[in-house]
């Protein structure tokens, strides 16, 4: 085993950590988010989405949904990424495994597109700011880049996070894009939805707690629930020909 295959993510101390999770969750991190908004698009337009109750239920779903399978997905990543005994190929395939399960649990190929395109920033992202050969093995996978959860973990792992903070991060983030996206979208008072998002802060904390949980669950194990909506909504804001956001 070479010192690149041996080289597992710097350990941080607690003082480190903590700042790299912010770090991470940060709105204004340079992984793609601002341009997506999580569905909030197509269902403010066609579902009725569009003042601060029915936000707040939107959200609520996400979490439930999405959120649960990306933050469990996030977690296991990370616990890959982050492992011991492993060569830096072993850890890429089990990775890649990983990815084609995450992608078996997105049936739009819009969601799918978008996840990839979200996972090949973060990963950009990722190798610049907190370096690591695991990264760059991941970034050369002769394929179409990896799921955005995927590279969340695998990003967390090497900024020195362990699989609850990727969880959290992810869960986090569930939220966030699309609370975010209703600020520039609907016009809504940004105040009074960050005040919604605090609302929903134990929810998305014991979601990012039950997801941890999955680190070392196998794979094809991992949680599947499904937004059907989300889906066949995600197809047809994909088709429309004037749109603020890319998903």
């Amino acid at each position: 085993m070479n010192a690149q295959e041996s080289q597992e993510p710097q350990d941080r101390q607690p003082q480190a950590t903590l700042p790299a999770l912010l770090l991470l969750a940060d709105g204004r991190f340079p992984s793609g988010g601002h341009a997506h908004s999580g569905g909030l698009e197509a269902a403010a337009a066609l579902d009725g989405v569009d003042d601060l109750a029915a936000l707040e239920e939107f959200l609520r779903g996400r979490l439930a949904t999405t959120g649960v399978v990306t933050a469990a997905f996030t977690a296991a990543a990370c616990a890959v990424f982050g492992g011991t005994g492993r060569r830096a190929t072993e850890v890429v395939e089990a990775l890649e495994t990983l990815d084609r399960e995450f992608a078996a649990r997105t049936p739009s190929p819009a969601l799918r597109t978008a996840s990839r395109r979200l996972g090949r920033q973060l990963l950009r992202a990722g190798r610049t700011i907190w370096p690591h050969p695991r990264l760059d093995e991941l970034s050369a996978a002769p394929r179409h880049g990896p799921h955005q959860p995927v590279a969340l973990g695998a990003v967390a792992a090497a900024a020195g996070l362990g699989p609850d903070a990727a969880a959290l991060a992810a869960a986090h983030d569930a939220v966030l894009t699309p609370a975010t996206a209703a600020v520039r979208l609907l016009g809504l008072d940004p105040f009074a939805v960050h005040a919604t998002v605090a609302r929903l802060g134990p929810r998305i904390a014991a979601v990012a707690a039950e997801a941890a949980r999955h680190a070392h669950t196998a794979p094809e194990a991992l949680p599947a629930r499904a937004g059907p909506l989300l889906d066949i909504r995600a197809e047809h804001h994909a088709a429309w020909e004037v749109r603020l956001f890319a998903s």
